[in-house]
């Protein structure tokens, strides 16, 4: 069962979006902010993280920059959630080091193809 870390300083969106991913078999871990997640990332090692983009003091940017930074944590995939929609929006989170992008309100099935996708195995052949 795929270990999702769900990083948000909005309480109520982490367990919204953890009761529907639980439901769907993977485990959830919460963190309700940027410097929690980076340490929570650090010591529990998810297969995936759902990063919050706007939070207060760091915010979702600079989390992700640090955990891509970090070889420890560096192969995470990272999917950058936030309420904004624009395109600028997007290719900031992933010149930030996202591997994907979703606004909220959270789609689940376009959010859980994402997920798939990049929880996938790599393939190695040529």
């Amino acid at each position: 069962m795929p270990k999702v870390l769900i990083i948000d300083d909005v309480a109520d969106n982490i367990d919204l979006l953890s009761r529907r991913l639980v439901r769907r078999g993977y485990e959830v871990l919460g963190s309700p902010g940027a410097l929690e997640g980076i340490a929570r990332a650090l010591a529990d090692r998810p297969d995936i993280i759902l990063m919050d983009i706007k939070m207060p003091l760091i915010d979702g940017h600079e989390a992700t920059r640090r955990l891509k930074a970090d070889p420890a944590t560096r192969s995470i995939p990272i999917i950058a959630l936030t309420n904004h929609a624009m395109a600028e929006d997007r290719a900031a989170a992933l010149a930030a080091g996202a591997d994907d992008y979703e606004s909220k309100p959270v789609d689940l099935p376009k959010l859980l193809e994402k997920m798939d996708a990049l929880l996938a195995p790599k393939s190695t052949d040529p």
